[in-house]
């Protein structure tokens, strides 16, 4: 198939080596653009190279764990690396963002005076020349509706499939599949089908009346005597799922793997889940924490296993600077009936 436009990548910092093992995987280097941080805090990105009339794809993680930065300091960088892109003359320009800013504030919730921040982003990324956004299985899908596709184009790469793949492979399966409440039901009976398992879901009741106050805690589905993968997107301080897991104890489970897209971890999250950890070792069975890597984590735990989204980012940029169809990159990843 012939090609938009000769291919290149380029990267903000924390995204180099994201993009470089992106890079191995299509047989190419990554760009040597850089990002410069002036003392005022001001920023700037220089692409470095000549970038004259290529397809150019900007690879970014907002989410640093480690360092001073706030997320928003690295969307602005982004911003900027986009806007460099466009200056120096590139053909097409795509931001590549494994975990998109903003994917949980898709609405107002009632308050008026609140703005939509995946809209603002939205508008951000048009204004700075992006012509596609590629992102991994956002919070809500529903946030495509904030992007003009005559100014940028929402392609969000869902993982599912491919992620219960490697959660079969690598034997990460347990008898039943369990979301954290049950507005994650679905994906979680996803999972169930997937991977040939029993189902269940943890009921909340909540006193709105509080911030983030649960009240009760209900256990849908048989888990007594059994090993439970729990099942979630995005974790980010780890309060839920922590909470979920000793719901599953209380109510007879056994082992348990958590399963999370996005591996945030942020403020307490990493504690909570070392907390959670040696727990299960005092109660005699095994807790195991799995994610990917759309987030980077420098120092990992024995316990938690970390699964690399780069060949499927790397086939999924071949397949859009070839014209190709991202939805056949997800079904050649996606896992063989459940026997």
């Amino acid at each position: 198939m012939t090609t938009r436009a000769p291919l290149h990548l380029i990267a903000c910092e924390p995204a180099r080596p994201l993009a470089e093992r992106v890079a191995r995987h299509l047989n190419m280097d990554v760009g040597c653009g850089a990002d410069t941080w002036f003392a005022c805090g001001e920023a700037k990105y220089d692409v470095g190279q000549n970038v004259r009339g290529c397809d150019v794809y900007v690879f970014q993680q907002p989410v640093v764990p480690v360092g001073a930065r706030s997320i928003y300091d690295h969307f602005v960088m982004l911003l900027h690396a986009i806007d460099a892109a466009r200056c120096a003359d590139a053909d097409r320009v795509t931001a590549v963002v494994p975990y998109l800013p903003g994917g949980r504030q898709d609405k107002r919730k009632g308050h008026a005076r609140e703005g939509v921040s995946t809209g603002l982003f939205a508008r951000l990324l048009a204004e700075a020349g992006a012509d596609m956004l590629i992102t991994v299985e956002p919070h809500n899908e529903a946030i495509v509706g904030c992007y003009n596709p005559r100014q940028v184009v929402f392609e969000s790469v869902q993982v599912t499939k491919p992620f219960a793949r490697f959660l079969r492979q690598e034997g990460l399966v347990c008898d039943v599949v369990a979301s954290t409440d049950v507005g994650g039901l679905e994906r979680a009976r996803h999972y169930a089908e997937w991977l040939g398992t029993g189902l269940a879901a943890l009921s909340k009741q909540r006193d709105y009346s509080q911030h983030s106050v649960v009240t009760n805690t209900t256990v849908i589905g048989e888990v007594a005597g059994k090993s439970v993968l729990v099942v979630d997107d995005i974790i980010d301080t780890a309060g839920s799922v922590c909470s979920a897991v000793r719901n599953l104890w209380d109510e007879g489970a056994t082992d348990i793997i958590v399963a999370g897209v996005h591996m945030l971890l942020s403020g307490p999250g990493a504690e909570r889940l070392q907390a959670l950890h040696d727990e299960a070792v005092q109660r005699g069975v095994t807790l195991k924490v799995v994610g990917t890597s759309s987030v980077e984590h420098p120092e990992l735990p024995d316990w938690y296993r970390s699964w690399a989204l780069e060949p499927l980012l790397a086939d999924v940029i071949r397949s859009v600077n070839t014209r190709g169809s991202v939805r056949a990159v997800e079904a050649d990843r996606a896992p063989d009936a459940a026997t």
